[in-house]
């Protein structure tokens, strides 16, 4: 499966992990932001652990360990789109 098709999946949650200002500069239309420092805090926040979740970052490095601590606390179907470049390219612009 590929992540265009993912990301347009009924159910799947979109996780900007850069920071704040980061955010507010440009995001994926319907991305929520939650910075990497932050992430643990808000586990609580993805009620299903079956939906799948795609984070993206600035350059991909925040994503990659996103990705790893979403894993380890029980989430399954995590991808990481890479930066925000990355993440715009695979949506076709949302």
């Amino acid at each position: 499966m590929d992540l265009t098709h993912i990301i347009r999946q009924a159910g799947t949650r979109i996780i900007d992990v850069r920071e704040p200002y980061e955010f507010e500069e440009k995001h994926l239309p319907g991305a929520v932001n939650i910075p990497l420092s932050t992430l643990l805090d808000h586990l609580q926040d993805f009620q299903e652990k079956g939906s799948p979740v795609v984070v993206y970052c600035d350059g991909g490095t925040r994503g990659k360990q996103a990705v790893l601590l979403l894993q380890v606390n029980g989430f399954q179907e995590v991808y990481n789109a890479g930066g925000l470049a990355d993440a715009t390219r695979a949506t076709g612009g949302m």
